[in-house]
């Protein structure tokens, strides 16, 4: 999602050029370029698809069955791990914890499903201004408190710093995490001040913005996760750029922090 502007095929080109050993990758241009085309081309560069975005949205009508799609799909690219964007509240509703009730029974649901096809379900919490339309589950310890229902090859949870850096807790949840093997992806992202218009498409470039990023992956470390680390910005500007530059700044700038 980092560079979307660029299509697959360049996407994968250019990781393998630039030493990116792995990436992870959204349904939909995987969809619109064939699932098993696209398992095809990462496979046969050498690249590891880390994850699979996204599932969830469990809060709105079809949600089992889109979501064992995607347990399909990320089978088919050969990654063990999807990405739980876990949906908002319900329309017309106000009863927060009723959402988040429904997403806990949701993946409880989904839970010995993605077991079986050798799967982990990723709890991403995000950022509270979230909460109403994309994601009731705010808080690393939310995540948590659904995820440790589940043994920790079913479920875990994503350690995103864009929606993680204000949390005073989350130190002590990702320490709660790693002691229960359920850090499955770690995913950077600066935040950018002010934030733009849409604050969907905040997510600055690492080292552009006010989160500590070495002190984050130091954290991350310490608790035991010794995974994949992404990089995932949504960022209408870098969108609007050519994409292999954009790219290789992302290197860069990943290797500067």
């Amino acid at each position: 999602m980092t560079v979307r502007q660029l299509p697959l095929p360049d996407l994968v080109a250019h990781c393998v050029r630039l030493g990116i050993p792995g990436v992870g990758l959204w349904r939909e241009p995987v969809q619109e370029y064939g699932i098993e085309a696209a398992a095809a081309l990462v496979r046969d560069a050498g690249l590891t698809v880390t994850t699979l975005c996204r599932g969830g949205f469990f809060t709105t009508d079809g949600w089992e069955a889109a979501n064992r799609a995607a347990i399909d799909e990320c089978v088919a690219l050969g990654t063990d791990t999807l990405v739980l964007v876990s949906g908002g509240l319900p329309p017309g509703s106000r009863d927060l914890p009723g959402a988040r009730a429904r997403i806990a029974a949701a993946i409880g649901t989904l839970a010995p499903y993605a077991g079986r096809r050798g799967v982990r379900l990723a709890i991403e919490p995000l950022h509270p201004m979230y909460a109403s339309d994309r994601c009731a589950i705010s808080t690393l310890d939310q995540a948590l408190d659904i995820a440790e229902h589940f043994p920790a090859e079913q479920v875990g949870v994503v350690v995103d710093t864009y929606h993680l850096w204000w949390d005073d807790r989350a130190p002590a949840a990702v320490a709660r995490a790693g002691e229960g093997g359920r850090i499955h992806s770690f995913q950077l992202a600066d935040w950018a001040t002010p934030l733009p218009a849409g604050v969907l498409d905040g997510r600055a470039q690492l080292g552009t913005g006010t989160i500590d990023l070495k002190a984050w992956a130091a954290l991350v470390e310490k608790a035991g996760y010794a995974g994949p680390v992404e990089v995932e910005l949504f960022n209408e500007e870098l969108w609007g750029r050519d994409g292999v530059t954009v790219l290789e700044e992302t290197v860069e700038a990943f290797l500067a922090v």
